[in-house]
């Protein structure tokens, strides 16, 4: 292994900041919590399954169904 590498004639990646935006989101602490424990069994950290979950929910063009009360 080197002591340095030369990154000097390197090219970003055209593709990175297609790949996920980072964003600030509200969520009520059950939500987080449902997440982090489901983390923990899973080994797959809380952000990407909420992100994995939103994605399915796009996917499969899923509606949320509610009432106001």
């Amino acid at each position: 292994m080197r002591q340095e590498y030369d990154f000097s004639k390197s090219a970003k990646n055209p593709y990175a900041k297609r790949l996920k935006k980072q964003i600030t989101i509200r969520l009520d602490e059950d939500s987080i919590s449902y997440f982090k424990t489901m983390s923990q069994k899973t080994g797959i950290t809380y952000q990407n399954l909420i992100n994995l979950y939103l994605k399915d929910c796009a996917a499969t063009h899923r509606k949320l169904s509610f009432k106001w009360q």
